[in-house]
């Protein structure tokens, strides 16, 4: 299984950005497979030297949580009260390479902090994040 992780190289005077774009397994996917996208994700990262900036974006399929555990990779304001099991996964590789989870550290109204939407309309998700 081919994971989706793109980059572009921005170059600047003193340093680079290296912007990377992921898609996440979904939540229903197998254990392998989410295992696979984050070792596949981790050599991509590692990839650049540690002095570029580095922006991590994209869809994760994560309801990051407000959880003093998670505290200072991410922040209080988060959409969700309930946590699945991309959420652990991105927390854990945000801490391991000191990534915060900028979508979770600002207020908004909550019509600009959902990312998703059920066809419905009824269900609303923030499971993209920078």
């Amino acid at each position: 299984m081919r994971c989706l992780i793109y980059h572009v190289v921005l170059r600047g005077r003193w340093y680079n950005i290296i912007v990377l774009n992921v898609h996440a397994p979904s939540e229903e996917k197998s254990d392998e497979a989410k295992d696979c996208f984050y070792e596949e994700l981790e050599q991509v990262f590692d990839h650049f030297p540690k002095y570029h900036l580095k922006i991590l974006l994209g869809d994760f399929d994560a309801k990051v949580r407000r959880e003093n555990i998670f505290k200072p990779t991410i922040g209080n304001k988060s959409l969700h009260q309930h946590t699945n099991d991309n959420d652990v996964r991105i927390v854990n590789f945000a801490a391991s390479k000191n990534l915060v989870v900028k979508s979770t550290m600002f207020p908004h109204r909550n019509i600009h902090t959902y990312t998703w939407t059920s066809l419905d309309g009824k269900t609303h998700n923030q499971i993209n994040h920078i």
